[in-house]
């Protein structure tokens, strides 16, 4: 599961210099401050958006989803996270769609005092929506993705206990609830319940994953609180209503076991039509077939007669949901295989992921295919629109 880029992110790190850094902290009382409106502002334009810089301290526990990583349960994790957001104020149409979530990088590092599982350090990119705001108060729900390098992965020979990642780069998954409290007019007090989850996509095996539910106490710093928001949401663009087709297709490699180290290809290709709900959802309908190697080498050590093996090749179809973000869409597909002579998995697939468009024609994605919720393959999406 990796991972993403977010609209006008490029302009948000070039904005983020050291010019940008907090000056010293001084405890001063709150003070009410009259948000600007965009509609204020000369020509209309969206207020600047403000940076809140947070450092954070997380307590966690290793769920013992599964059998096979109950032997690792045995201490509590604990973690530091710095992290920096920009609060969205309506210079892009979706800004104001979505109510103007804070859009953020962070990053984490765990001690998992176990000399088994060592120590990991992520980076994500998050979104994070309002569910109630005022001057002094912030709740709201975060959703984040990234990457996870993990220093003691899975090895045959020195490590094999480690049944929870056997690579060192994995994908790592965020959720988490947060309240912030102003405390003085730029620090705020954060307080956190979370999940945060680390797994390669079964791309080498073993792969159970790591799931942590998190406590987190942390401080922010507001460059400007309450931030300034833009005047009333953009209208509907042009395209709500319309259909669109799409023709991509995609790349992926997986391990069948521990024993067979071989990274086998796994390849697709997918025919889909849409049509652009409104402002924020695209329903897709859609065509594809897979060709995944790793089954044939699987049939061929398990078959009684090589003569007559079964296809390994599938063809399904698949309903999907496109929530919208700019360019960037978070993908959700349930599929049912129409064409599976050999039967390896379920009559049905799940698709998670993300896909930024380049241009109006070209995109991209990332996408993980899932099987009854276990990890099939990390798909690596490349296709055109029109």
């Amino acid at each position: 599961m990796t991972f993403p880029l977010l609209p006008d992110f490029l302009s948000f790190l070039r904005m983020c210099g050291a010019a940008c850094l907090p000056p010293l902290l001084a405890a001063t009382p709150v003070a009410a401050q009259v948000p600007v409106r965009a509609d204020s502002l000369p020509g209309g334009l969206a207020p600047p958006a403000p940076l809140i810089i947070g450092a954070y301290a997380q307590g966690s526990f290793l769920l013992d989803h599964t059998y096979a990583v109950q032997h690792l349960v045995r201490a509590h994790p604990t973690g530091f996270e710095l992290n920096v957001q920009r609060q969205t104020t309506g210079r892009q149409p979706w800004h104001g769609w979505y109510k103007f979530p804070k859009v953020g990088l962070a990053l984490v590092y765990y001690n998992y005092h176990n000399p088994t599982l060592g120590r990991s350090y992520a980076a994500s990119l998050y979104l994070s929506k309002s569910f109630w705001r005022t001057d002094r108060h912030d709740l709201s729900f975060r959703l984040g993705t990234g990457l996870a390098y993990l220093t003691n992965p899975y090895d045959q020979q020195t490590n094999h206990k480690n049944t929870i990642a056997s690579s060192a780069l994995n994908a790592t998954l965020q959720l988490r609830l947060e309240y912030d409290q102003a405390l003085t007019e730029r620090l705020g007090l954060l307080l956190g319940l979370g999940l945060n989850h680390y797994s390669n996509g079964a791309t080498t095996k073993p792969n159970f994953g790591a799931n942590l539910p998190t406590l987190v106490l942390g401080l922010n710093y507001h460059q400007r609180r309450p931030a300034p928001l833009g005047a009333a949401p953009a209208p509907a663009p042009a395209d709500v209503g319309h259909y669109f087709f799409n023709l991509s297709t995609s790349l992926g490699f997986k391990q069948r076991n521990e024993s067979d180290q071989t990274k086998y290809a796994v390849n697709s290709v997918t025919a889909a039509a849409g049509r652009r709900l409104n402002r924020k959802s695209n329903l897709v309908l859609g065509l594809e077939g897979f060709y995944d190697r790793s089954l044939q080498a699987t049939l061929r050590d398990t078959a009684q007669d090589r003569r007559q093996l079964p296809d390994v090749r599938k063809a399904g179809a698949f309903l999907g949901h496109e929530l919208l973000f700019g360019r960037l869409a978070f993908v959700s597909h349930l599929g049912f295989y129409l064409y599976n002579p050999y039967k390896s998995n379920k009559f049905y697939y799940e698709r998670l992921g993300l896909k930024y468009h380049f241009t109006s024609r070209l995109f991209g994605s990332v996408d993980l295919k899932v099987h009854r919720g276990a990890a099939d393959v990390i798909e690596f999406r490349a296709g055109v629109k029109w």
